[in-house]
């Protein structure tokens, strides 16, 4: 490698794929809560937290981000678990994706979190990544952030000093970016338990298997005792800077019989009122208004069938 970079131009901008490694930092493991608490209110935002780092390790070597601080989490065993408190399915901030997608907890309690995760990249990633560091990088094309907002998830903010929670229709503040202040870490998550006469369903449409998805959605609907619609959410991936809460096309839903009539409404309503995707280099702004139609009636036509079977 050595002896091609002696043959390049000086300038570095036209080779990114050479340039692999970070900018100059300095790394910390601590092994408490306290400790690592410690270093985010000595060092703010130049210390950035380490969970999975799926995201933040590429980030760095391409000098997309240069923190001149890491505080490493992995030591913290005391961030990983999931369990039920309270009507909710608390988990912590550094529990591995994988661990919650195999989690029968998970599976029986919040089934939308449990349909997405596999969604999430290949199982080598959800290896290493955790379910607090895919929620705190906010990105707008991420599965985890819907499926939270979809949910009214709620997420623990602890710092040195005290701790406070925080609604998800809150917590994201935009492109790759979050509430939480700069002493604060992510330490739990609380999803809601599901309730009765409720079905859920996450769709996304992806060019190949592991990539990150066009489009899609996380959709919730619950029925009322006459089997009309009494609550809908409908929560879209990648079409705006960050997770796209499509409240008119939901409104629409409520009162009516749940129907195929009713459910293009709501997918030309969310795609043609409730978003304003930015467009990429895989798919236009227009096609990517078109897949979140056609999502928004499957994923409501599965999300009422799971609804009356758990009447």
């Amino acid at each position: 490698m050595l002896g091609l970079l002696s043959f390049l131009p000086t300038t570095k901008i036209a080779y990114p794929h050479l340039l692999m490694k970070p900018a100059p930092f300095e790394y910390f493991a601590p092994d408490s809560l306290e400790a690592a608490l410690e270093l985010k209110a000595q060092h703010g935002d130049e210390g950035k937290p380490l969970a999975g780092g799926q995201s933040l390790i590429p980030a760095m070597n391409f000098r997309v981000a240069q923190p001149s601080l890491l505080i490493d989490l992995n030591r913290i065993d005391d961030l990983r678990y999931i369990r039920k408190q309270n009507g909710e399915v608390r988990i912590g901030a550094m529990t591995l994706q994988s661990q919650a997608e195999h989690d029968n907890l998970v599976e029986k309690h919040a089934p939308l979190l449990h349909e997405a995760i596999p969604n999430i990249a290949h199982s080598q990633i959800r290896n290493r990544g955790t379910v607090g560091g895919s929620l705190a990088h906010a990105d707008p094309a991420a599965e985890l952030p819907v499926v939270a907002l979809a949910l009214d998830a709620r997420f623990h903010a602890r710092n040195k000093g005290g701790e406070r929670w925080i609604e998800a229709k809150d917590f994201f503040a935009g492109l790759f970016a979050n509430s939480l202040q700069t002493n604060e870490l992510l330490v739990e998550i609380a999803f809601p338990e599901m309730p009765a006469n409720t079905g859920t369903s996450f769709m996304e449409v992806a060019r190949r298997s592991g990539d990150y998805a066009l489009a899609g959605l996380a959709a919730l609907l619950t029925l009322d005792k006459e089997g009309k619609c009494a609550k809908a959410r409908l929560v879209y991936l990648n079409v705006g800077d960050g997770p796209v809460d499509a409240v008119q096309a939901a409104s629409s839903l409520i009162g009516k019989k749940p129907n195929a009539a009713a459910f293009q409404e709501a997918g030309q309503i969310a795609s043609q009122k409730d978003m304003s995707p930015l467009g990429n280099l895989h798919a236009t702004a227009d096609y990517q208004r078109h897949l979140s139609a056609v999502l928004t009636e499957r994923a409501l036509t599965q999300a009422l069938e799971r609804a009356q079977a758990r009447k």
